[in-house]
């Protein structure tokens, strides 16, 4: 099932060029903090969170989120309220 934030993604990745919102491996929030983090700013599932930080813990970055500027500086500006480490890239 695809959630209305994955919808909009798709569609924002399809009519224009994207951004990315990189989250970057954090030592200093527990596993569950981040997860929550990324439920919280980008509106997936516990699943989706879950294989997201993992990414990040095991390469040292992910993926987080894609779509237009504005939305990425939405998600960023909610990992950022507990200090995750993000970056914004044009895909």
């Amino acid at each position: 099932m695809t959630t209305a934030t994955e919808k909009d993604t798709d569609v924002i990745t399809l009519l224009g060029k994207p951004y990315n919102v990189i989250l970057f491996n954090d030592d200093h929030h527990s596993m569950e903090e981040v997860t929550l983090q990324l439920m919280k700013a980008t509106g997936c599932s516990t699943e989706k969170a879950l294989a997201i930080m993992l990414v990040a813990h095991t390469n040292g970055r992910a993926i987080c989120f894609s779509g237009n500027r504005e939305r990425c500086e939405h998600v960023e500006s909610v990992l950022n309220e507990i200090r995750l480490g993000t970056k914004i890239e044009q895909a």
